[in-house]
């Protein structure tokens, strides 16, 4: 399936809104219908088969990353629409602006508390300073939020009159990313990683939205696999935890950028590589 202008697609207008400088996202509609979710055996293979490619180990197979996906399967779903990127630092500044909700960062105490592997002076580029962002990172897609900074957004820009706004469950967030027909990435089968921001051809940091309109779902999703991964509503295994989707700039392979792919991260994390969109109702 192509995208195409005959693809039922609602662009919301940027306009402004209640509160001062409010830039409603742009949204996709999806329409309603039946669509495939998650993967077969064979497609977990070909993406391990990917990432010993590109790291030269098999640490994500021994691992099992791609174990707990769901198995692959027709579903049905009601339309819905999604906004088109993620939400990007011009559009949570107003936000931050508006409500004085504690800007983008972590500090080093804490960041160490997650145990991840980047450096702290690597969050240092995302973050804000005096409840603003970084000015050459407006287009870029927020980070260092939490799955709670992220709802307390969409229940403000729920406030502004343009209706209500919540981050997606899995199910709809894979159907928008990989379109009807069960495409292991969103442009297809095949792994192209000229059409994504991941650490195979990116610059190994964010970039402006929207860039790689080659690598935009059936629906027209931009940045569905790679850039940063994206909250979702699902809850996963463990306590106050949920699902991220979609792989990120950071990831070579790039098996965990498939739409299918799905980890659990801790609500209270403020990572670098997470980001998230939302559902208009």
């Amino acid at each position: 399936m192509k995208f195409t202008t005959a693809i039922a697609i609602s662009l919301c207008t940027a306009v402004l809104a209640r509160a001062e400088n409010v830039i409603l996202p742009q949204t996709v509609t999806i329409p309603a219908g039946p669509f495939v979710a998650g993967s077969d055996q064979a497609e977990r293979d070909a993406a391990y088969a990917l990432d010993q490619a590109a790291y030269g180990h098999d640490r994500t197979r021994q691992w099992g990353w791609y174990d707990d996906e769901r198995p692959r399967k027709r579903h049905h779903l009601a339309a819905f629409a999604i906004t088109r990127t993620t939400i990007t630092n011009r559009q949570y500044a107003a936000f931050i602006a508006d409500t004085g909700h504690r800007a983008p960062d972590v500090s080093p105490k804490v960041w160490r508390g997650y145990g991840l592997i980047h450096p702290y002076h690597r969050t240092r580029r995302h973050a804000w300073r005096n409840q603003r962002p970084p000015p050459e990172r407006l287009d870029h897609p927020v980070v260092l939020v939490s799955h709670r900074d992220a709802l307390a957004y969409a229940a403000w820009l729920s406030n502004q009159g343009a209706g209500n706004w919540r981050l997606p469950r899995e199910l709809e967030w894979e159907k928008a990313a990989r379109g009807s027909e069960g495409r292991r990435f969103p442009w297809g089968d095949e792994y192209d990683a000229r059409r994504l921001n991941s650490h195979d051809a990116g610059p190994f940091d964010t970039v402006a939205v929207g860039r790689f309109a080659k690598g935009a779902s059936p629906f027209g999703l931009l940045d569905p696999a790679g850039q940063v991964f994206e909250w979702t509503a699902s809850p996963a295994a463990g306590k106050e935890r949920y699902l991220v989707k979609g792989g990120s700039w950071d990831d070579k392979g790039c098996g965990v950028c498939r739409p299918a792919a799905r980890h659990g991260r801790p609500a209270a994390l403020k990572h670098i590589l997470i980001g998230f969109r939302l559902i208009r109702e």
